[in-house]
């Protein structure tokens, strides 16, 4: 039987990348299920948004342009909610930046239909450093993800390789246990997710990807380490559920 599929694009000053991502997806063989793509710009100020017009909306094909921004988190809560509503039985984000690469989305699929099995999917850039580096990832990043990697496992008692990544597919069941509107609507979703997950003992598994790096702001992860950090301590003496 085929399963519903949402493949959600988060875009925020993505420019014409988002153009690229769309053509790229066009080119799976993806018709073993029932695909749609959702495209959620929040609130682009560069050309973005230009971009995302020339993409013709049809059945395959929604586009949110948000008229406030909804910061990171709480666009990919805007793009589950409507996968939930809408009765996907799966979803899958992919960045706008075009960092994570398209061609992961029918293995990240193949391991979400694995019933009862697994209920998270997400692509691990450190499965194969040696890839990481190639890809550009920048040194501090590289090292700052292994260490704050070992710190969430450490506290967190698990074995994940990527604490940090951007590449996710769900099994929207798992948004009976866990409550959407409870994660963080800012830089640390994905993190904040995975904390909740853990403590709901909720089945993730990494797949090794490769990434392309471009233009990286250290500063903002700093902020994302520290809320992440935050979290964690939290988490130590109160379960986020």
């Amino acid at each position: 039987m085929k399963k519903k599929i949402l493949i959600f694009i988060v875009t925020y000053q993505s420019s014409f990348r988002v153009s690229n991502i769309i053509k790229k997806i066009k080119k799976l063989n993806l018709k073993k299920d029932l695909y749609k793509i959702l495209i959620s710009d929040d609130c682009s100020t560069d050309d973005t948004v230009n971009y995302i017009k020339k993409v013709k909306p049809s059945k395959n094909i929604k586009i949110i342009l948000n008229k406030k921004r909804l910061h990171y988190g709480g666009n990919i809560k805007q793009c589950l909610n409507y996968a939930i509503k809408k009765k996907f039985n799966y979803a899958i984000m992919i960045h706008g930046d075009d960092q994570y690469d398209v061609k992961y989305i029918p293995i990240i699929t193949s391991n979400l239909k694995k019933e009862n099995e697994i209920d998270i999917v997400t692509g691990s850039r450190m499965l194969k450093k040696k890839n990481a580096i190639k890809g550009g990832m920048p040194m501090y990043k590289f090292f700052g993800n292994i260490v704050l990697s070992k710190i969430f496992n450490f506290l967190c008692k698990t074995n994940f390789t990527d604490a940090h990544t951007g590449l996710w597919g769900y099994n929207l069941k798992v948004f009976k246990t866990i409550k959407l509107k409870l994660i963080d609507s800012e830089i640390n979703f994905d993190s904040h997710l995975r904390m909740m997950a853990v403590n709901n003992k909720i089945k993730i598994i990494e797949i090794p990807i490769n990434t392309f790096y471009r233009s990286e702001r250290s500063s903002w992860h700093f902020i994302y380490s520290s809320i992440f950090i935050k979290h964690l301590i939290i988490n130590i003496f109160k379960k986020i559920k």
